[in-house]
């Protein structure tokens, strides 16, 4: 039973509440890391840290033991038809991924926050604790109480904290659904699919096949829900008709053995959720940090852990203010974009299947490969100049002019008053620059 006050409440041990536990503890507060599960424990998830992750490792000192080095990866399009997207090497962060278990991932974040100081308590926030700046903690399910000058939510799309501190707009968040299993079969690249399954009704999302440790693949789909969480199923009931398709692409040989299927909710895109208020700072999922074009998540859960954890050790009093200019000036202006595509594609499926179609075609596909992995992988900030990263602004501009009129980019505009400023955005509408 804990019965305690600390500088920080860390809700969720995860990459995000683990990377700012972390930096908190090695700053000097002191913190309490809550999780309700015990620890190695899985999670729903693509097992690929993308190339900001692995460089926030590298910051962080902290090694991942067993993780495999990946690098370009290969999308599918609905008629077969394949692009080799480049992972070349940015000004900012290396020309390389990482694969490896999800379980293995969080317990070397949590060990290393655990080793730095952070107090590791398993448990389950059950009640709210009120305080003058809003939240101030939590009571336990198993009872006791952990109450904080500050609490950082990192319980993932559906959290507690979240939810406690009233930073939720139930009507705008865009949810995704997915849902991964482990092959026992060698993959040696990355894979993306976009799937029909009838021609011209793409799949509201992709398939994915990625290497693994230990000689086998991860596979999975991930399909995006908008506003309602009911279609997420979907994911699970296709599941065995995609590893059918794989088998035809020739991507996997037969049906080998699935194992440790396991799904998961994923908020996306930013909208919906304000980062921080009411005594609390949202961190990855819980702040909707997901990228909405391609579901990574792993990398900016980190970098938003720690840019929280700068934040409160700046000054607690201004924490909240300085966290989401720091979330507004990384992330705004690409998700502001992305997002109100996906709201525009998501459901109308021969939409889907044509976009899918014209970025595998012939020549096409190849020419524009270098910048849609920059925008694609939300890479363009760091990447060194060339035709790739011309590429890539130029449809971040077209992007930005195309949806700076859409409900999205008018919700995110009222959540972050640094948002004229990084959507360019002017009291009108009107784009400046």
């Amino acid at each position: 039973m804990v019965d305690e006050r600390f500088d920080v409440l860390v809700v969720g041990s995860g990459p995000a509440g683990s990377t700012a536990a972390l930096v908190l503890a090695r700053g000097g507060a002191r913190v309490a890391l809550l999780d309700k599960a015990s620890f190695p424990r899985d999670k729903a998830c693509g097992d690929l840290v993308g190339p900001r992750g692995v460089r926030l490792l590298a910051d962080l000192g902290v090694d991942v033991p067993g993780a495999l080095t990946v690098a370009d990866m290969v999308v599918i399009g609905p008629t077969g038809r394949r692009v080799r997207l480049p992972c070349t090497p940015g000004l900012t962060y290396p020309g390389h991924a990482l694969a490896v278990p999800r379980s293995r991932f969080d317990a070397s974040l949590r060990d290393a926050a655990v080793a730095a100081g952070a107090l590791p308590v398993t448990g389950q926030a059950r009640d709210p604790i009120p305080g003058p700046a809003g939240l101030a903690g939590f009571t336990l399910a198993g009872g006791g109480a952990i109450r904080a000058d500050v609490v950082v939510g990192a319980d993932g799309a559906t959290s507690r904290v979240a939810t406690a501190a009233r930073l939720v707009d139930a009507r705008r968040v865009l949810w995704g659904f997915a849902i991964r299993a482990y092959l026992d079969e060698p993959v040696d690249t990355p894979y993306i699919v976009f799937w029909e399954r009838q021609r011209w009704q793409g799949l509201p999302g992709y398939g994915w096949l990625f290497p693994g440790p230990d000689g086998r693949a991860n596979v999975g789909l991930g399909v995006g829900t908008l506003g309602e969480r009911t279609s997420g199923a979907q994911a699970v009931r296709l599941l065995p008709e995609f590893l059918d398709h794989a088998h035809q692409l020739g991507l996997i040989s037969g049906r080998p053995a699935s194992r440790g299927r396991l799904g998961g909710w994923l908020k996306m895109g930013m909208v919906g959720t304000t980062p921080a208020g009411g005594g609390a700072l949202l961190v990855g999922d819980a702040a909707g940090l997901v990228n909405p074009l391609q579901g990574e998540g792993i990398a900016q859960a980190m970098g938003s852990g720690r840019a929280a954890a700068e934040a409160v050790l700046a000054g607690p009093g201004d924490a909240a203010r300085r966290y989401r200019a720091a979330l507004a000036g990384a992330h705004l202006p690409y998700h502001a974009t992305a997002a109100a595509a996906q709201a525009v594609l998501l459901p109308r499926p021969a939409a889907v299947s044509a976009v899918g179609r014209a970025v595998t075609l012939p020549g096409l596909g190849a020419l524009l490969a270098g910048g849609w992995s920059l925008f694609w992988n939300e890479l363009v900030d760091g990447a060194p100049p060339g035709p790739a990263r011309a590429t890539a602004a130029m449809a971040s501009r077209a992007g930005r002019l195309a949806t700076r009129r859409s409900a999205t980019a008018r919700w995110l505009a009222a959540a972050y008053p640094q948002a004229e400023r990084c959507l360019r955005i002017g009291p009108a509408g009107t784009v400046r620059g």
